[in-house]
């Protein structure tokens, strides 16, 4: 299981390469359903190791003109803040309820991302300004959910760098990917103090992921659009209802499932 668990860090980072997301979507279940760390510690390790590996690939979209640094900064600075809050209260929570959250906003944002897939999958939107405060109230939202429910973001990040900003996919991709990793390294400081972090594990995980984070990043730029918005929104659907049926006993059952919760 160990060895299955850490090659499956490659697929991770060949999400967020391809995507622009989907890292900690993959990893969190990697780390709890494989490798059999609890819920909140794999949160923890998640971001870190997003944060660490989309460092990597946003440099490498960068270089191909993908990262539009004014949108990156505006989601980044405002997000950070949400993002360190959220990581803060999740505390207060136990760590089935962060990942029935986790799930809900993957499944809602696929809806979203679909349906805009579908209406410009010809030709992509032309880049736009946003107003201000709805950049900022996005972010913020963002930053929130990312500490809260111990994800890097991107799957909330590109669709609202479409929707809001109007950034063609590949840009959106490439400018999620520099937000994610400010989200993921200050949502990853936000757990330290109340969360045991196996820091050799996490440096092989962190690793082998950036190679995959490589490979996508290279692999992205021969994918369409579309293809990448319909790969998308599958992607969310199938790991929210993933996790949905991993912790369906807690779904409903009140005291029943704090006590199965609890026993992260």
């Amino acid at each position: 299981m160990p060895l299955l668990g850490f090659s499956l860090a490659a697929l991770m980072g060949l999400s967020l390469g391809l995507l622009g997301g989907g890292g900690s979507i993959i990893t969190v279940p990697i780390l709890v359903y494989v490798l059999g760390f609890g819920a909140k510690e794999s949160i923890a390790m998640g971001l870190a190791v997003v944060g660490v590996t989309s460092l990597f690939g946003a440099a490498s979209h960068w270089r191909r003109g993908n990262v539009q640094w004014k949108a990156a900064l505006v989601f980044g600075t405002v997000a950070m803040a949400g993002t360190y809050a959220g990581a803060r209260l999740s505390a207060l929570i136990s760590g089935t309820t962060q990942l029935l959250l986790f799930a809900t906003v993957m499944l809602v944002s696929a809806v979203f991302m679909f349906r805009n897939g579908r209406k410009d999958s010809a030709q992509a939107p032309e880049p736009r300004k946003a107003s201000f405060p709805l950049m900022a109230l996005a972010a913020l939202g963002v930053g929130g959910l990312t500490g809260l429910v111990g994800v890097g973001g991107g799957f909330l990040i590109v669709p609202a760098l479409v929707l809001l900003v109007g950034l063609p996919m590949k840009q959106a991709v490439g400018t999620s990917l520099l937000v994610i990793a400010l989200n993921s390294l200050v949502g990853f400081a936000g757990y330290l103090g109340h969360v045991e972090v196996p820091w050799v594990s996490l440096g092989i995980f962190t690793a082998i992921a950036v190679v995959g984070i490589l490979l996508g990043t290279w692999a992205s730029h021969f994918v369409s659009q579309a293809t990448l918005k319909a790969a998308f929104s599958g992607f969310l659907v199938v790991m929210g209802v993933f996790i949905f049926f991993k912790n369906r006993e807690a779904l409903g059952l009140g005291a029943g499932a704090g006590t199965t919760q609890n026993a992260h």
